[in-house]
């Protein structure tokens, strides 16, 4: 999650060209920029023009990319989503179909990294769950969970997937808002068992199942 890691990837659809090698360091230039400019100080007291001196790029080359700082900072955000996903599927390493009772280490790791952002996150992820990152990290995590059940014959993946997506979403905000207290390894731990008792509560037979695949 950090500035300088590299880059996940987003699937292409078939046919569409790669993003051209400079506008991809240019946007992760801007990226970069925004993050640092973010680092003491909430989005809304950044300005374009400090992001881009930081960058060394002028303004219409940000605005050729970027419609506004808000659409930059989702950009620049995009990397948490996929960590808060790769976080909660970290303990899928071996051959064991079911999940430990403890959350795996990489959980509190990334809630631990995430407080550190937390003033650029307060301004994308509302209370709730709600703005334009809280839509994004519930609609990544909706798909996976639902993708998961669904391969392994697990009742209502749609609705289970929703509610695991929520869940996950919404008191994330709220934590990251001091709404609710706690400190990372605390709240992995109290998630943890939240999310598998919400794969657990529509399962085979009415029970079974876990934060990834049913039983």
């Amino acid at each position: 999650m950090s500035p300088e890691a590299p880059r996940r990837e987003e699937p292409r659809p078939e046919g569409l060209r790669a993003e051209d090698p400079r506008t991809a360091r240019t946007k992760g230039r801007l990226r970069t920029s925004l993050l640092a400019e973010c680092a003491d100080r909430p989005l809304a007291e950044v300005s374009v023009s400090a992001v881009v001196r930081r960058a060394g790029v002028g303004r219409a080359t940000f605005y050729l990319h970027y419609e506004d700082l808000t659409a930059l900072a989702v950009d620049a955000c995009a990397d948490v989503v996929h960590a808060a996903v790769d976080a909660l599927h970290a303990w899928q390493t071996g051959p064991s179909p079911l999940p430990p009772t403890r959350p795996p280490a990489a959980l509190a790791a990334f809630l631990a990294q995430a407080a550190d952002r937390a003033p650029l996150y307060r301004t994308l992820l509302l209370p709730g769950g709600d703005g334009p990152l809280g839509r994004r990290l519930h609609r990544e995590l909706r798909a996976r969970a639902v993708a998961e059940r669904a391969a392994v014959g697990a009742p209502h993946p749609e609705l289970v997937g929703s509610a695991v997506a929520a869940a996950f979403t919404g008191v994330l905000a709220d934590w990251l808002h001091e709404d609710i207290r706690a400190d990372p390894e605390a709240l992995a731990d109290h998630l943890w068992r939240l999310l598998m008792a919400l794969h657990r509560a529509i399962g085979p037979g009415g029970g079974g199942g876990h934060p990834t695949r049913a039983r």
